[in-house]
């Protein structure tokens, strides 16, 4: 074959698979009694009245694209009628450590779903550059949500958790989607983990992000919204919460990053409670926070 057109051909077949970005490949309805987390939110077979609200949610899994891969993803939305807002949560840790799972949404989201919320979250590819190229897997659902029915494609806001908060720094600097965030123990300067916690450095900052050693300085700046806050969506707004007790990310990661927001006048607030990093004795609390800023900051 010509190797013109051959070259043609690929640059084809390349525009094409990518034009396929979010789409879902597979969407298989989950009963949830038949999930880890049923143990945990029920007794003799019946939900604990604190998740009787479960009963009004659908729980899918999905397989969509991104790039040239396939990634796990899973959807909770409400049973009742009609077009819902969006928010995209994304999970914390690395690789297969702290993977996204029904029981994660259960314990995090099902609440703010019941109130009219779509939420989708993915699980990153296999391949996970710790803040790195996977940041399209975030970035692909907003393409995914226009194939649910029930989801507001144009209303889509965004929740990340611990590294799930530096995946959403990432996303307000590259996409302008997202119309409001809640970011919670999330790091904002990863030049203080490295420093804090070095076998984080050597066992997954080093391990995930290629290059690492020879390009340190660089790669971290890229996942550090300390040294590129201006570049956020202007747009956009964020609720910072940060548990002071925490021992994974120093709450001074929430202090240095509103400090940069405040100097550029950035819409925020920041909220801080005397909790761990999973908010453990303030989960009622943290349900009426994101219930409360998505509903006045999401909702028409």
């Amino acid at each position: 074959m010509n190797p013109q057109l051959q070259f043609l051909m690929f640059c084809l077949s390349m525009s094409i698979g990518f034009a396929q970005n979010g789409k879902i490949i597979s969407k298989k309805q989950v009963d949830l009694s038949k999930t880890l987390i049923w143990d945990r939110i029920s007794q003799e077979n019946e939900l604990h009245p604190d998740f009787e609200h479960v009963n009004k949610l659908n729980f899918y899994d999905i397989i969509y694209q991104s790039d040239d891969h396939q990634v796990q993803g899973i959807i909770v939305e409400p049973k009742k009628e009609g077009e819902h807002p969006v928010v995209i949560f994304n999970r914390g840790g690395n690789r297969d450590f702290g993977r996204l799972t029904i029981g994660t949404l259960v314990m995090y989201t099902s609440k703010l779903a019941e109130q009219g919320y779509v939420i989708i979250g993915s699980n990153y590819r296999a391949q996970d550059e710790f803040g790195g190229a996977e940041i399209n897997d975030v970035l692909n659902l907003t393409e995914t949500v226009k194939e649910i029915d029930k989801a507001d494609s144009e209303c889509i806001g965004m929740l990340g958790w611990s590294r799930g908060g530096m995946m959403t720094y990432i996303a307000l600097q590259k996409s302008d989607m997202i119309k409001t965030a809640i970011v919670g123990n999330g790091p904002s300067d990863l030049f203080d983990i490295a420093r804090d916690r070095p076998k984080m450095e050597t066992h997954d900052f080093a391990e995930c992000i290629p290059d690492y050693w020879k390009n340190r300085a660089l790669e971290l700046k890229k996942r550090s919204v300390v040294y590129w806050a201006d570049e956020l969506d202007k747009k956009s707004s964020l609720l910072i919460l940060c548990g002071t007790n925490d021992k994974r990310v120093n709450p001074e990661h929430a202090e240095k990053i509103a400090i940069e927001l405040t100097a550029i006048g950035y819409d925020f607030e920041l909220k801080k409670y005397e909790t761990d990093h999973y908010f453990t004795n303030y989960k009622n609390e943290l349900n009426e926070l994101l219930i409360d800023w998505f509903d006045q900051r999401l909702k028409k």
